[in-house]
């Protein structure tokens, strides 16, 4: 059994949409971001920076922090979605999408969608950023049908929840037309419409 904390966020549901894709059995505990449990000591005993998402293996009896350290970890148990003979080119996706594109979007929705009005230079500065990212992120699935290649993997899964939050950054998903065909295939998946739905039954994709 793995035991998954979290909320439901892009981070978050990387990990639940992951676990449905291998098949594994996982429980849920909430962490309520608006109450500030991720601070509780008994928390950052797991997670040294206060994050979500952390998963458990219990059976293994390892916690395992940062979502993208999660997915390599569960990759590698399942033996799904990190072919070994690309794992160069996977590897540079998945970190590009925790060390640049979940970041610059997450910093667009502070600004654009929780705080707007507060800070014209910010919220001008992740427009341009994340309209870039939709700029590169399309470029590159011109010429891939996945982020890393032919093959769906984890940086696939890394890079997905946040472009569903495209309603809050108004760039317009469907202008960019390999990246929202990329986005619808990813969406259709089973696996994907139950982990996307994790905490909320009701919550699917949505559409471009």
């Amino acid at each position: 059994m793995i035991e998954l904390f979290s909320a439901n966020t892009p981070n978050g549901k990387k990990i639940s949409i992951m676990l449905e894709e291998i098949r594994y059995d996982y429980k849920v505990t909430k962490i309520d971001l608006n109450k500030e449990e991720q601070f509780k000591d008994e928390f950052k005993k797991i997670s040294p920076f206060s994050k979500i998402p952390v998963i458990i293996d219990h059976k293994e009896s390892k916690t395992v922090f940062e979502s993208g350290a999660i997915l390599i970890y569960l990759a590698e148990k399942s033996g799904k979605f990190y072919n070994i003979e690309n794992r160069l080119v996977i590897n540079q996706w998945l970190m590009a999408q925790m060390g640049y594109v979940g970041p610059m979007l997450g910093q667009h929705h502070q600004f654009h969608h929780y705080h707007p009005g507060k800070s014209y230079f910010g919220e001008e500065r992740y427009f341009k950023i994340s309209k870039r990212i939709y700029q590169e992120l399309d470029q590159r699935l011109a010429e891939s049908k996945f982020l890393s290649g032919d093959r769906y993997t984890i940086a696939d899964i890394a890079t997905f929840p946040w472009i569903a939050r495209h309603e809050w950054h108004d760039i317009g998903l469907s202008k960019f037309k390999n990246l929202a065909r990329w986005y619808t295939e990813i969406s259709a998946r089973e696996a994907v419409k139950k982990g996307f739905s994790f905490m909320d039954k009701n919550e699917t994709p949505p559409k471009p």
